[in-house]
């Protein structure tokens, strides 16, 4: 029987940590919350990741219009989650026009990420994003995150390596920082999926089904939700400590603690199958 696997990043394959400003309300939450749950709360909020240098962006002016940086630098961004298809020019048009979000306001949420990452590890990949919303037509988060291998990921990978199976990463995540987590845990580039929507995880998932016996979809979010109900079987780990709707743990076929749990649940498939 031939199985792929499909693994989220942030929350699922990485131990993320999250920074996140309220710029209305200046207030900072930097115990790590839940950006898509974040998203997800309001209709009209749309996940933005953008390719900007942390190192970089701490050298700015913090006084500096964020949206003014942003055009200067012409900046690349990607759609990673929310509740409603949107156009990307209609996210630019947010991003680049703008008045009240600062340079500052994203300094701080850097700031804050890297403080609590750079104590738990050596090296990490970081992420800046935006939340923005449709509705006020505004810049309403600024976000930060860091995340690094749980405990055994690259072991994990290799055992399914050995076993014949096909891995897989489709996230939310830009695809740049993915390829290096990619060769860091041993997934060949080409199965990387960046800037990856639910809804684009549920197709990669769908398309996978014709290549594979069986697809397993592992993911640790709301955002996974679409590609869990798509899979044959779908795993929910709970690993990164964090509130889940009920809708997740009722679609996961499996709930695991600890990622490395995967190559059990895959040997159970393939006895079930013999």
């Amino acid at each position: 029987m031939s199985v792929g696997v499909v693994f989220d990043s942030a929350g699922t394959l990485l131990k993320t940590n999250r920074a996140v400003k309220n710029i209305k309300s200046g207030l900072l939450l930097n115990n790590s919350p839940e950006t898509t749950m974040l998203t997800f709360e309001d209709p009209d909020r749309i996940l933005v990741l953008l390719n900007i240098s942390s190192t970089e962006m701490m050298q700015i002016p913090p006084e500096k219009n964020f949206s003014e940086y942003l055009k200067e630098i012409d900046v690349v961004f990607g759609i990673s989650c929310g509740r409603k298809i949107i156009d990307a020019d209609c996210v630019a048009a947010i991003l680049f026009s703008d008045p009240v979000c600062c340079v500052s306001d994203m300094q701080e949420v850097i700031r804050a990420c890297w403080k609590i990452v750079s104590r738990e590890a050596e090296s990490f990949a970081m992420n800046a994003g935006i939340i923005v919303n449709l509705r006020t037509g505004e810049i309403e988060f600024t976000i930060a995150a860091a995340g690094y291998p749980f405990p055994g990921v690259r072991e994990m990978i290799s055992a399914l390596h050995l076993k014949g199976v096909a891995v897989y990463i489709a996230s939310g995540d830009r695809t740049s920082k993915l390829e290096l987590i990619a060769d860091k845990i041993g997934i060949p580039r080409e199965r990387v999926h960046g800037v990856a929507t639910p809804v684009t995880k549920a197709r990669i998932v769908t398309s996978l089904k014709d290549e594979y016996d069986v697809v397993v979809m592992v993911g640790d979010g709301i955002n996974d939700l679409s590609a869990m109900r798509a899979a044959d079987v779908s795993i929910l780990t709970v690993q990164q400590k964090s509130d889940r709707p009920e809708a997740l743990c009722r679609q996961a076929s499996y709930i695991i603690e600890d990622i490395r749990d995967v190559v059990g649940i895959v040997d159970k498939l393939n006895t079930e199958s013999s």
